[in-house]
């Protein structure tokens, strides 16, 4: 049996998008953007910072709303049992600042993110890419180091990691990416989406 690790995407797959929780609880409609909107990541960060400068809204607020963020119903039992069987990392554009508080209520997977940089004031003065492409980089990383991967995520910037992998799954995906992508198998459910990683593993 070859050696699998399962790359899963964070927002939209494990947790809800952490910029419209906050962009609701703000009272910001324009914080709604994301990566299914603005497929250049860049863009919309520096797009994020303006807004929240414009707001005088720092990294205090994002975590206070991040606090009362749930995973989605489900999310931490298939972890569980996905890792029960199968090495997992999480491979999310999101921040190490934003990850924490989520990964604790998911069992402290593994995760590998971003970096934010902020001010003594709290400001969110910049960010820290880990790598170019970091998803894509990540999987052809692994295997390279003699792993096999399975990928799933729901949007632009999982679409490198889910078609570089052995078995690549849209997962929660907007029907727009689904009819832009229709070779690549969707799944809406976590029981469905395990019965497909196991399907790939066999």
């Amino acid at each position: 049996m070859s050696m699998y690790i399962t790359c899963l995407d964070l927002e939209g797959v494990l947790v809800p998008e952490i910029w419209i929780a906050f962009a609701e609880a703000s009272g910001i409609p324009e914080l709604k953007r994301t990566t299914r909107d603005e497929p250049d990541y860049d863009k919309l960060m520096n797009y994020r910072l303006n807004i929240l400068k414009e707001h005088g809204l720092g990294l205090k607020e994002i975590q206070d709303t991040i606090a009362k963020i749930d995973p989605m119903p489900g999310a931490k039992e298939f972890l569980d049992e996905l890792r029960s069987f199968c090495q997992v990392i999480i491979i999310s554009d999101t921040f190490s600042q934003f990850a924490g508080p989520l990964m604790k209520k998911l069992g402290y997977p593994t995760i590998f993110c971003n970096t934010l940089e902020v001010a003594e004031s709290g400001e969110i003065t910049g960010f820290k890419m880990r790598c170019e492409k970091s998803k894509l980089t990540t999987v052809k990383a692994l295997q390279s180091i003699g792993f096999e991967t399975i990928a799933s995520g729901d949007s632009h910037n999982d679409l490198g990691m889910i078609k570089a992998s052995k078995a690549g799954f849209l997962f929660k995906s907007p029907d727009s990416i689904k009819a832009e992508y229709p070779e690549l198998p969707a799944y809406e459910t976590y029981d469905e989406l395990m019965t497909a990683i196991k399907a790939a593993m066999d």
